[in-house]
């Protein structure tokens, strides 16, 4: 039995107890919110793990960070995260999982390598930073001390069941959506939320054309009927006790 073996058996001589998981948050689209110890940390891994290496290379290149990049996304981390941690419990890598923009595993690859590091006892820390749904819900005007957050629901089987679970929900929502998928997702709310259901829809946050559109369901329906539907979208959706109240004061 050879030492990547072992290791993955969980046999302490071939442990190496330098080897560490980073997860760095990346800008969702304004490089000046990139942390200087974010920076740090790309610049010292031993491995940086990216989501798409196209589109983390201008990232990497601006910061003049040089280190080995890896591809490790959805269709590969099942595979990929057995070799990965081999490096990181046997040959003590300290390696950098990083995201097409903001933190990994948020709606993006992360959680399954977590849990493969965590499984053998293998140091993970997350560095703080750019996230879309935090500066959307903060910017919606809804309750922020209580709220779930959904990323993208189901494309079609579970769809209609996971909108009727969140019709009364009674904290606020927080979605994610693509621009493709805007005015068919707006429709669906109407039908499960009720025209009424008050909305904060965000997009393209930190980036020149920001924008954060609030209304009821229909009034916001309306509005991108009209206006283009570009970049990667946050719905917020207000609390189903804040909609049965504005119906009964009617």
């Amino acid at each position: 039995m050879n030492n990547a073996q072992t290791a993955m058996n969980h046999e302490p001589p071939t442990m190496n107890p330098t080897g560490k998981l980073y997860l760095v948050p990346t800008p969702i689209g304004n490089l000046e919110d990139m942390t200087f110890r974010a920076v740090r940390i790309l610049k010292e891994a031993d491995l940086i793990l990216a989501e798409d290496t196209r589109t983390s290379a201008p990232l990497l290149k601006h910061f003049g960070v040089n280190q080995r990049v890896l591809a490790h996304h959805q269709h590969n981390e099942h595979q990929s995260a057995t070799e990965i941690v081999r490096l990181m419990l046997v040959e003590g890598k300290q390696v950098a999982l990083i995201s097409d923009a903001g933190t990994p595993a948020i709606s993006d690859p992360g959680f399954y390598l977590v849990r493969e590091a965590l499984k053998y006892n293998l140091p993970v820390e997350c560095l703080p930073g750019a996230t879309a749904f935090v500066p959307a819900l903060v910017n919606s005007g809804f309750p922020t001390d209580r709220f779930c957050f959904e990323g993208f629901l189901p494309l079609k089987k579970g769809r209609q069941t996971r909108y009727k679970f969140l019709a009364d929900e009674e904290r606020t929502i927080i979605l994610y959506e693509s621009p493709h998928r805007l005015l068919k997702t707006l429709d669906e709310m109407a039908t499960y939320f009720g025209e009424d259901r008050l909305l904060s829809v965000s997009r393209e946050l930190t980036k020149l054309y920001e924008e954060t559109v609030r209304g009821t369901v229909a009034e916001v329906k309306a509005y991108y009927e009209t206006h283009p539907v570009k970049g990667e979208f946050v719905i917020c959706v207000g609390p189903a006790i804040v909609a049965k109240l504005k119906k009964n004061d009617e």
